[in-house]
């Protein structure tokens, strides 16, 4: 879009929509995003399944789908990223952290995702993902309620005011059902990892197995307190 509209504008949009579309498919959530927004709506996709990725491209051909490539995925995550380059009918943009592996080993010390994981998920995802979005007026997450009891109360819009935007999670209200039914039907391209050991896929170095009987997300930052990246806090 030529010209963004002020945060106050966006947070109109976002608070009437939230009521309207509470309740609304995802389908029907994504297309009056793509009326509202056009161009300046962006499609955020981890690479664990493409779900979101998929519902957007049969709404909106060509939408531009936002990739963090942190320098820390598994081979399997960028492999499915270089799939969805190739077979959807999307337009992938990679955003790059400002500094390489090596670089921020240099300048932070070795292995800051040990040391200090808040501030290396601060540099190699918050920090490109906000100037990224510094030409949209929206973007669209796959948060759903049954990920994780801090993703309970997601609403299917809200105003994002850290970065000024409107952030909408179409698939909010869908079941792991829901969601396993939709890659069936469709033939929708999974990370190979993803199942009962990798429920949850992160950077390599901060995503373990999943042992039987734990939180889908106990794989993610194991041993510590955290239990977000800061995309969505």
């Amino acid at each position: 879009m030529s010209t963004l509209r002020s945060p106050e504008q966006l947070r109109s949009v976002a608070e009437e929509a939230a009521v309207r579309l509470a309740d609304a498919p995802a389908e029907e959530i994504l297309r009056w995003a793509a009326e509202e927004f056009g161009d300046g709506l962006a499609v955020s996709a981890s690479m664990q399944d493409t779900v979101l990725a998929h519902l957007a491209a049969r709404v909106k051909p060509g939408i531009d789908v936002l990739f963090l490539d942190t320098g820390y995925h598994f081979i399997e995550t960028i492999g499915t990223a270089d799939a969805v380059e190739a077979v959807y009918p999307v337009t992938l943009r990679r955003l790059l952290p400002l500094q390489t592996v090596a670089e921020q080993d240099a300048t932070e010390g070795k292995d800051l995702f040990a040391t200090d994981p808040d501030r290396c998920c601060a540099l190699r995802k918050v920090a490109p993902l906000q100037q990224a979005m510094e030409r949209y007026e929206a973007w669209a997450t796959g948060l759903r309620r049954s990920e994780s009891p801090s993703r309970a109360d997601t609403p299917v819009v809200a105003f994002d005011a850290k970065r000024g935007r409107v952030k909408i999670a179409p698939l909010a209200a869908w079941t792991d059902e829901q969601v396993d039914a939709y890659i069936a039907e469709y033939g929708v391209l999974v990370n190979p990892l993803l199942g009962p050991e990798y429920p949850s896929i992160g950077c390599e170095p901060c995503t373990r197995r999943v042992q039987a009987g734990e939180d889908a997300r106990a794989g993610r930052w194991s041993g510590l307190a955290k239990t977000e990246c800061g995309l969505h806090t």
